[in-house]
């Protein structure tokens, strides 16, 4: 299955909410024989309404039906009006950060407890190994001796070296042990999985602020990247705890996990118009082969396909 239609298998959920309520709205707008004409009131409220429903959120909701309100200057199609704005707030978001040549490159995984982070961290070393790369995992999240030993069962799985320590030792010590590790064995990218944390443990979140200054000692530029994993199925409060967590921890992109078990996909598009951050993965399903790397295109024409 390719990875469009294991988009749009994950979306399903969603697209049973929305997908037969949002062909009503469009039918109706779209059949207007002047479409030069003013959308009604009932029209725009409907879609506001289907919009904040899905998850996509007050203030990037608030764009698109602007948008639609302008549409009498144009004459747009409706349904691709809509497809046009959300690809255009995923386009404000970015497409992460650019390739910099540093070998190895260092990725820390960090989130909230609960998000999915350490699976995450095993779903990516398989994908990334079946891209023809040679990942190597760091259990840097010592404090729960389960997450290592989750994290072991994961990388045999994907079969990939991992790097893990003692119950206790200081993270960020097992940190710089993985990278020049990963050097000597010629491993890349180095792929850590640090503990779950609130933004507002101020201890932890100052210990990840020692991970990132030891990762640097240890690699030009480290960490090269910096993924927070966010809980698709939370919504909006998970979006809450992300903003300020963002704020201190130098995030540069997302991984959406357990997109498939939420009705509220359209989560993705209140990310990017809030956090201003790109989605790189997205998760599917528990499978190890399910995280697949995100497309705004395909998501929006997986979102809004008119069969399916």
């Amino acid at each position: 299955m390719g990875f469009f239609d294991r988009l749009v298998q994950g979306l399903t959920r969603t697209k049973q909410q929305i997908v037969e309520r949002f062909d009503e709205i469009v039918q109706k707008a779209d059949s207007e024989p002047d479409r030069t004409r003013p959308i009604d009131v009932d029209t725009v409220e409907a879609l506001e309404e289907l919009l904040i429903s899905a998850d996509v959120g007050i203030a990037a909701t608030e764009q698109i039906v602007t948008a639609v309100r302008d549409r009498a200057r144009r004459g747009e199609s409706l349904r691709e009006l809509v497809k046009a704005q959300i690809r255009a707030i995923f386009d404000e978001a970015g497409n992460g950060p650019p390739p910099n040549g540093h070998t190895p490159h260092v990725t820390l995984i960090v989130g909230v407890n609960g998000t999915g982070k350490t699976t995450t961290v095993g779903k990516l070393a398989s994908y990334l190994k079946s891209s023809g790369k040679q990942p190597l995992v760091c259990a840097a999240d010592t404090f729960r001796a389960a997450a290592v030993e989750q994290l072991e069962i994961w990388a045999k799985r994907a079969d990939v070296d991992i790097i893990r320590a003692k119950e206790g030792s200081d993270p960020a010590a097992v940190v710089f042990d993985a990278i020049q590790s990963g050097r000597v064995r010629g491993r890349d990218p180095i792929l850590v999985d640090t503990a779950g944390r609130l933004h507002t443990r101020t201890n932890l979140m100052n210990e990840l602020d020692k991970i990132r200054r030891v990762a640097a000692r240890a690699a030009e530029g480290a960490p090269h990247e910096v993924l927070l994993v966010l809980d698709a199925t939370v919504g909006q409060n998970g979006l809450a705890q992300a903003r300020e967590f963002t704020s201190v921890a130098g995030v540069t992109g997302i991984v959406l996990t357990k997109l498939d078990g939420t009705a509220k996909g359209g989560i993705a598009v209140a990310i990017a118009h809030d956090l201003k951050l790109p989605i790189q993965y997205v998760g599917v399903g528990e499978g190890i082969d399910d995280l697949i790397p995100f497309s705004p295109k395909e998501y929006v024409d997986a979102l809004f396909q008119e069969k399916w």
